[in-house]
Formats: C-alpha cells, structure tokens, sequence
C-alpha cells in the first residue's frame, strides 16, 4: 500500500520502479497523532512531505488569532516542496487532522535526484504552477462566489480526494469540525451551517458527523458554478 500512495506523489511519477525504490530508502518516516502539530508558520524548514495516510491541514493565523485554511491534504499528496526551492520560513502551519503517516524529503537528498532525473523536476514544478493556479482560483471564488457556493465547490473537492460511492450517495468523510469547514471557505462557521442546513433541507446531502453523503451530486455541482 506504501508504494502504491508514494506512486501517486508527483515526486515519484517521472521515475521508473527502481529509482523510485531508491528514494523512497532516504525519505524517513513519521507518524503524528491527531491534532499534533508537524511544522508551524514561520518555521525555518527545507523538507517536504508525502502523505502517506491520513489527513493533514494547511492553515495560516492572523495577527488577531484568526485561522485560514489554505488545503486539506490526504494520502498521495506532498506539501512543503517550496522549502526545498526557497529554504526559508514555513509560509503555514501543517497539522494532523487525523492521525498521519508520512515520508519526508530533504534539500540535500533531493538535488542529486533531480539532476539524474529531470523529469522530477517538471512534475515539482507541475505541482507548484498547479497550486499556483488553485490560489488564483480561491482568491477569485472569495471575490465572486457567496459563501453557499464556495461551500459546495469545497465539498465537491472533498468527495472528489475522499469520497466513496454507495448505494444511498457519495460518502465523503472529511473529518473536519465544522468550524475548520468554514476557514476552509473563508466565512463564519454560523454561515457554513446555515449553507449546509439549506442543502440537506433541498435533499442534496446528509450531514453526518464530520461527514457528509452526497444524495444529488448535480444540483450541489451546479450551485458551485
């Protein structure tokens, strides 16, 4: 299972298996509880990581105690790949949502990678132009889109990261508070509620705790545009 989530991480698609072996040997382990903090805003780091299993959040505090949540990471997925470009301070913090394995990857071990294996360095910076693009498009949803929508466009990539199909829906366990789905979207966690209220009450979902299944996957998508 360990090397079928590494395959997924960006890092990893432009090596053949026995490269890809050879990396995986000088990425360390490490698991973190729920709600353990891995790294915080302002941290001096030069490591990125891959989500092995588990949930792990990306989120920024204002000056007044406010907290943002820039992205909801789960397996296959790698995060802190500006540090090994830019070593310098963490621009978020990244905690445990669930509890979390991962695999890190450090400056140093890195560059002779990327020298016998240019292809790596397209997929990274594939992946940081792909979460270039996706803060483009969060700023224009917080100027555009009221809160309703950026909420279904925000549960519709959930279901589509964690999502299992069932007979009754699209089970998408996100294991978020209801407070964390609102710095999620950017708005008051009475506004997220009174969103979520509205779409159980049309038929379009379930709430469930830190879940939600999806009963009309169309109508919620529509109310995303």
């Amino acid at each position: 299972m360990t090397d079928d989530v590494l395959r997924q991480a960006p890092l990893f698609s432009g090596l053949d298996d026995e490269a890809a072996a050879s990396l995986d040997a000088t990425m360390p382990a490490t698991n973190i509880r729920r709600g353990d903090v891995l790294f915080n805003e302002g941290d001096d780091g030069d490591q990125l990581y891959v989500v092995l299993e588990g949930k792990v959040k990306l989120g920024r505090t204002s000056p007044d105690g406010r907290e943002n949540l820039l992205a909801i990471l789960g397996p296959g997925q790698m995060f802190g790949e500006l540090s090994l470009f830019d070593p310098g301070p963490r621009s978020a913090t990244a905690t445990a949502v669930t509890d979390v394995s991962l695999k890190s990857l450090g400056h140093d071990a890195l560059m002779p990678v990327l020298r016998e294996h240019p292809d790596v360095a397209r997929a990274l910076l594939h992946q940081l132009a792909s979460r270039l693009r996706r803060t483009n498009e969060v700023v224009g949803d917080l100027v555009f889109s009221d809160v309703p929508g950026r909420v279904a466009k925000a549960l519709l990539d959930l279901a589509d990261r964690f999502g299992r199909k069932a007979d009754d829906g699209i089970h998408v366990n996100h294991d978020l508070t209801q407070e964390e789905l609102a710095q999620l979207v950017g708005a008051s966690r009475e506004t997220v509620n009174k969103a979520l209220a509205d779409f159980a009450t049309r038929g379009w979902l379930r709430l469930e705790p830190r879940s939600v299944v999806i009963l009309d996957l169309e109508r919620l998508s529509r109310r995303a545009r």
